[in-house]
């Protein structure tokens, strides 16, 4: 299991620069992000958006846009339709949204007929290196999924094990969050980590193995567990974290990112490249570890496949 961002980023260098394709990339935050990635030998991009307005704010930032390649495209649902084209084209290796609504990215991405949906659904993955832990975590979901049901629950898992065994983990331990370690009735999230369960022993979720239900601190630590006397072979050794809902998952992905300053990346999965969307709020580290995340999984992907 890769153990870093900087290892990552030596992963990618080591072989052609990806391309990285942003759709309305006319904004100073991102324009800077894919400057970190490209000054690293990382990437290299192709900037779809307002050509006047991608120069002058290169030109504002001191960015040296020689190695780019720029696209004319005020309209910003063609600059996704033209990212999504790219991708599904083989011609990127990942998409960055730029500055553009969320909603208008994916309905291009989930097109059925020139769409990119590459498994059953689109979900949000979290990646942070935390010291404590000594180990990666991945959250999921914090950004697409509001109310995930059973079935809807079973795909994040799948989700998230891919990354990670493209990561170098080969049998992911998954925690289903809750409140309590216990099924109650009342509390729909701890009846489905349950079933969950129950489905992953019978093999029909595969590849990992799912715990719960279990409660936060005795998911990421042995001693907590221990003190319950809770024998669940995830407890205290969770690497993903199944989020019960998105307000769970988006406080514990913020609070790990402004909180514990942990070094992290955030990216949509599920689509046949991997999809960069940062909040605006998210700093520069933020952003260029996503995309040494999303250039280091795509570059892993073109390995196995």
């Amino acid at each position: 299991m890769i153990q870093s961002f900087a290892a990552m980023s030596e992963g990618v260098r080591a072989r052609d620069r990806q391309r990285i394709v942003v759709a309305v990339a006319h904004d100073e935050n991102i324009l800077l992000a894919v400057d970190g990635a490209t000054r690293q030998g990382l990437a290299e991009p192709v900037l779809i958006g307002r050509r006047d307005r991608i120069i002058h704010l290169a030109d504002k930032q001191g960015i040296d846009l020689s190695t780019s390649h720029l696209i004319d495209q005020p309209d910003d649902t063609l600059a996704c339709q033209l990212a999504v084209r790219m991708a599904r084209e083989g011609k990127a290796d990942a998409i960055m949204k730029g500055l553009v609504g969320t909603a208008v990215l994916l309905k291009a991405i989930l097109n059925k007929e020139t769409g990119i949906r590459d498994r059953e659904l689109l979900s949000h993955i979290g990646l942070f290196f935390i010291s404590e832990l000594q180990r990666a975590l991945l959250v999921t979901d914090a950004a697409m999924n509001i109310a995930p049901d059973l079935e809807a629950k079973k795909h994040l898992i799948d989700n998230a094990v891919e990354v990670l065994q493209l990561l170098g983990l080969e049998l992911p331990k998954v925690a289903c969050v809750c409140a309590l370690e216990q099924v109650n009735p009342a509390m729909r999230a701890t009846v489905e980590a349950a079933e969950l369960v129950r489905l992953n022993r019978q093999g029909i979720i595969e590849d990992c193995l799912v715990g719960g239900p279990l409660a936060l601190d005795n998911a990421l630590f042995v001693e907590a567990a221990r003190h319950k006397g809770i024998t669940d072979t995830v407890a205290g050794q969770a690497d993903i974290l199944l989020m019960p809902n998105i307000e769970a998952g988006n406080v514990f992905y913020k609070s790990l990112t402004f909180l514990c300053k942990s070094s992290g990346a955030g990216l949509v999965v599920g689509a046949q490249v991997p999809v960069i969307v940062t909040s605006r709020s998210d700093n520069h580290e933020t952003k260029l570890n996503s995309m040494i995340l999303a250039l280091y999984l795509a570059a892993m992907r073109k390995d196995k496949y």
